[in-house]
């Protein structure tokens, strides 16, 4: 039984994946992190170009191109 848990201590066939999920986590909180920070200026540019844009007599089709 000493012996199985001196191979599994040095066994670090899984050290690699560990490695890569504890990257992919890190990278998805600083993607939430910045979506947070910026959240906020582009909901306020989005609602002034529409403003602009219904000001002005411009308004958007139903595809999204400019009439």
């Amino acid at each position: 039984m000493i012996k199985f848990f001196k191979n599994f201590s040095k066994d670090e066939s899984g050290a690699v994946t560990v490695d890569w999920v504890v990257l992919t986590a890190a990278v998805a909180a600083l993607a939430g992190v910045v979506y947070t920070a910026i959240e906020g200026g582009v909901s306020d540019v989005t609602g002034t170009t529409s403003s602009y844009l219904t000001a002005t007599g411009t308004s958007l089709g139903s595809a999204g191109a400019i009439d």
